[in-house]
C-alpha cells in the first residue's frame, strides 16, 4: 500500500485533512522518505522522524518519544501517550503544531546523524 492509497481508503472528509498533513510535513522535511511503515504513513531520514494516521475520532500523530518534546505548553488540552498525539476531529487541527513538531525531529535525526 502507498501513502496515496491510503489516504484515498479513508472517509472523505478524512482525505483532505491527511492531505494536509501529508503537505505540511513535506513542507519541513523535503529530504525525508515518504514510506508506509506500521500501516502509517511515513517519514525517514535516517530514523522514522513521524508518523500519522487517521481514527474513527482523531488523528494520531507518532513523532517518537515525547520527553523531550520542546511543545509541552502547546501539547496541554491533547491525549498523548508516550510516543504519541491526539488530534480530536470535529476541532480545527493545529497544522503549525504539527509542522513545529515535525521541524524538531528533522533536527533530532540530523544531530544524532552528526554523532
Amino acid at each position: 500500500m502507498t501513502v496515496d492509497e491510503y489516504i484515498a481508503g479513508q472517509p472523505e472528509d478524512m482525505q483532505a485533512i491527511l492531505r494536509k498533513i501529508r503537505e505540511t510535513i513535506r513542507g519541513v522535511a523535503p529530504d525525508a522518505t515518504e514510506k508506509m511503515a506500521w500501516r502509517m504513513p511515513s517519514y525517514w531520514q535516517g530514523e522514522y522522524l513521524i508518523h500519522f494516521a487517521a481514527f474513527k475520532k482523531h488523528i494520531g500523530i507518532f513523532p517518537g518519544a515525547l520527553e523531550n518534546l520542546p511543545f509541552e505548553e502547546r501539547l496541554a488540552g491533547y491525549n498523548t501517550t508516550k510516543g504519541a498525539i491526539q488530534f480530536p476531529l470535529g476541532k480545527p487541527i493545529d497544522y503549525k503544531l504539527i509542522a513545529d513538531i515535525a521541524k524538531w525531529r528533522v533536527k533530532c535525526a540530523e544531530e544524532k546523524g552528526k554523532k
